[in-house]
């Protein structure tokens, strides 16, 4: 009796330890790749349960969504012999699930290992060791993640297709204390030179507007100083007009005054008129006797003088 219980529970035992390793789960965002004999399997599962023979067939989770590797503590030669390192790059990096069994058959389940993490060592140094320290830390450091995610793609893309680079995000180098210091007083006196340039423009600026506003009264004046004058010319000339009109008037009042009076008279100078003709001919005749008078006595005149003279006409 005693024998078969212990049987009983060992079967038992065995029955759930068999059901434990054959029945495994698989993460939404992963698929599941099978070894057995340490063979890689053709079957790929998706998220759920699965069933698999145990201790003969076992399996590796392989995400298949966005993920991001850090690889730290990254050493970097520069072309100038200054020893650096970036603390900390961040790939993300997405895996198709199409191209699951490739990349584990040629790289294993630790594909980012080989794909990821050693070729950032190596395209990180191929960078520092063709440029300065200057260059590396300050002017180039803006390209530094974009260049790398471009250079792992184009590895990528040969090597291993299907894995794909979507960012890189490197953090500032650390860098020799010395130098470190040396580059902060740098950028303190380019600070200042740059707060000294954008002083100047704004002084510059002040100005330009000072100058800007100074034209504007100016010509706002020019414009008022014209609308005064023209409007002093429209008066002259109102008044120009006006004493014209004015001079028109009386000279009209004058003339039809003048046409009154002569309508009035003009009555009796028909009269005198009749007269004067028939006065005419004896004023004429009056008038050639009293010339030849007069001639006749200024003749006399001259001779008289002319004789006393002794002035002989002979």
């Amino acid at each position: 009796m005693a024998d078969s219980l212990l049987v009983g529970i060992v079967s038992l035992f065995s029955l759930l330890l068999v059901f434990n390793y054959s029945f495994h789960k698989i993460e939404e965002g992963h698929v599941g790749v099978y070894f057995r004999g340490g063979a890689l399997l053709s079957t790929i599962s998706g998220p759920g349960f699965h069933a698999m023979i145990p201790f003969i067939t076992t399996f590796r989770h392989v995400q298949v969504t966005l993920q991001t590797d850090e690889v730290k503590n990254v050493p970097c030669g520069t072309s100038g012999g200054v020893m650096i390192y970036f603390d900390r790059i961040e790939v993300v990096n997405v895996l198709s699930v199409s191209s699951v069994y490739d990349i584990v058959k040629n790289y294993t389940a630790d594909y980012d290992k080989a794909l990821i993490f050693n070729k950032v060592h190596h395209e990180l140094n191929q960078f520092c060791s063709i440029h300065n320290l200057h260059e590396v830390y300050i002017d180039l450091f803006d390209q530094i993640d974009e260049n790398l995610k471009t250079a792992l793609q184009r590895e990528l893309n040969e090597m291993a297709p299907g894995l794909f680079i979507q960012a890189v995000r490197v953090t500032k180098p650390k860098i020799p204390e010395t130098i470190r210091k040396n580059y902060e007083l740098m950028e303190a006196e380019k600070t200042k030179l740059l707060i000294s340039i954008q002083h100047q423009k704004v002084v510059e600026k002040d100005a330009e507007t000072e100058r800007k506003r100074a034209v504007i009264e100016a010509e706002k004046e020019a414009q008022i100083a014209k609308i005064q004058y023209e409007q002093k010319v429209m008066e002259q000339e109102s008044k120009q007009r006006v004493a014209k009109i004015e001079d028109e008037m009386y000279l009209a009042s004058v003339k039809s005054k003048a046409d009154a009076e002569f309508y009035k008279i003009s009555p009796h100078i028909y009269i005198y008129s009749d007269i004067l003709m028939e006065l005419a001919p004896t004023a004429i005749e009056y008038e050639e006797a009293s010339a030849a008078s007069y001639l006749e006595v200024l003749t006399y005149d001259v001779l008289f003088h002319v004789g006393k003279s002794g002035v002989n006409f002979t």
